[in-house]
């Protein structure tokens, strides 16, 4: 599999990591999970996120989950890894093993010590010199790491660092950031993925983002407005995107979202339980009732508009 660079576009799926009832690591429904990634139109995955529960899996869980999802997409689309920690020995030992298994690239966020401009490219400065020449996602998602990056300082990083060649792109809602970045003409072009679920993603691919990086229960929904935008048609996008919303919202709820997420992905088949390492946010019988309305009012909505 080439490795990730600055023309990377589309829909890259942030995973869920599969556990079973037990709570231990499900590498044999693995694959299930990618096949159904894939066929609802993925062109990445990003496995190892903070909705991938990666901070609760051991280094060797983080390893053997990695090689088995490089396993089953075979090379047929690129996927990125979370490595972000606190050490750069940690950061070091997973990105070279991840590289070595056929990975395309990997995503690190700013250390939460960061507060100053100076001190988040003084970070990334050594996060590069961790990497060398491993290509890497800046992830700028300010409400997990508490870090503010500006877009002086995303500018210092891609003309400084060859080796970023994409930006996800989480601010909240972060469309005036997106738009100043997308105006410096003069600077070298890089990836941009939008996250937050794809709350805003309409107006960001209208704004000069190159596609999503982030996580939804239905990520047909992603990359049919995705489709529908390359195609020049954002009135199909935004559609496609009103059907969704209701869910896109309730998914992204603080605390409960990856529940949902999981709930719904169990319900359709993607993955054998809805399991969660702990610590654990659970769903009441009442959330599950709000999920099943959801589901039901997004597919009539769907059916009505002809947009299945």
């Amino acid at each position: 599999m080439p490795r990730l660079d600055e023309q990377a576009a589309g829909v890259y799926i942030i995973s869920v990591t599969p556990f079973t009832d037990a709570g231990a690591l499900d590498l044999a429904g693995t694959g299930r999970l990618v096949d159904f990634y894939l066929e609802r139109g993925a062109t990445g995955l990003t496995i190892l996120g903070i909705m991938g529960e990666a901070p609760k899996l051991s280094a060797s869980e983080s390893l053997d989950f990695t090689r088995e999802v490089l396993r089953c997409t075979a090379g047929r689309v690129p996927v990125v890894v979370g490595v972000s920690s606190p050490g750069f020995a940690a950061i070091g030992e997973l990105s070279r093993a991840v590289m070595d298994a056929g990975a395309a690239g990997v995503m690190v966020a700013p250390q939460t010590a960061a507060r100053t401009d100076d001190a988040i490219v003084g970070y990334f400065r050594m996060v590069v010199e961790t990497l060398g020449d491993i290509p890497w996602v800046l992830q700028d998602y300010p409400m997990a790491s508490g870090v503010q990056i500006s877009v002086p300082v995303i500018r210092r990083v891609i003309e400084t660092m060859p080796s970023c060649v994409m930006v996800k792109h989480e601010d909240w809602p972060g469309l005036a950031k997106l738009s100043a970045l997308r105006a410096m003409a003069d600077l070298r072009r890089v990836s941009v993925l939008v996250g937050t679920g794809g709350l805003f993603l309409p107006e960001k691919l209208r704004r000069g983002a190159d596609g999503a990086m982030t996580g939804f229960s239905y990520p047909e929904m992603m990359a049919g407005i995705y489709a529908a935008h390359v195609a020049g048609d954002d009135q199909r996008a935004a559609d496609i995107f009103d059907a969704y919303l209701p869910l896109v919202r309730y998914e992204q709820q603080a605390g409960a979202g990856l529940a949902v997420r999981k709930h719904i992905l169990h319900q359709r088949g993607a993955i054998g339980s809805s399991a969660q390492r702990r610590p654990v946010v659970g769903l009441s019988p009442a959330d599950i009732s709000d999920i099943e309305f959801l589901v039901a009012r997004q597919t009539r909505r769907l059916q009505a508009q002809s947009l299945t």
